[in-house]
């Protein structure tokens, strides 16, 4: 099997980690923004409700 050169080894490395950070963030976005958006809707509706 011959070597490959040192420019496919960093295409595929580049490639990979890519591919990671791309399933990190959409893994992020999947499940973190909704109880955040849930406990800021909670406090807007509680600070609505003072009475200054």
């Amino acid at each position: 099997m011959p070597q490959m050169s040192p420019m496919n080894w960093m295409f595929l490395l580049i490639m990979f980690t890519l591919l990671l950070i791309m399933c990190i963030s959409m893994i992020y976005f999947n499940y973190l923004p909704s109880p955040k958006k849930f406990k800021l809707n909670n406090k807007k509706t509680n600070f609505l409700n003072w009475k200054w």
